[in-house]
């Protein structure tokens, strides 16, 4: 999946968790995009079998929510780990820890996680 989809994925499941329920305009304004771009994602998204829409509504099937909080997951720990070990601000640390969420090999994120577990 390419880094685009993991962004609308992690949104979704955002905006879920805050507001309870998710429609594109949310998503749009969440990630900063406009809708055309986000009527797009979604139909790949779909396609992939990640969304279904109930009416104007997004859901995440369980394909979908799997990848999601893994996502997620990915982005609290390396936004944790970057705050702990450089002591920058969080919002300076999550900002970094977008642009690594992506890229970071499975084997980084199983260490730093047993460093974090360690270092509490």
């Amino acid at each position: 999946m390419y880094e685009s989809g993991e962004d609308y994925l992690e949104s979704i499941l955002m905006i879920h968790n805050e507001k309870g329920s998710v429609h594109s305009v949310d998503v749009a304004k969440k990630l900063g995009v406009s809708k055309p771009s986000v009527s797009r994602a979604m139909g790949i998204l779909k396609d992939g079998g990640y969304l279904d829409f109930e009416g104007t509504e997004l859901h995440l099937t369980s394909k979908g929510m799997e990848k999601a909080n893994d996502i997620y997951s990915r982005h609290r720990l390396l936004t944790d780990f970057l705050a702990k070990i450089t002591g920058v601000p969080e919002d300076q640390a999550e900002e970094n820890a977008c642009r690594v969420e992506h890229d970071i090999d499975a084997d980084v994120v199983a260490g730093i996680t047993k460093w974090m577990e360690k270092n509490k």
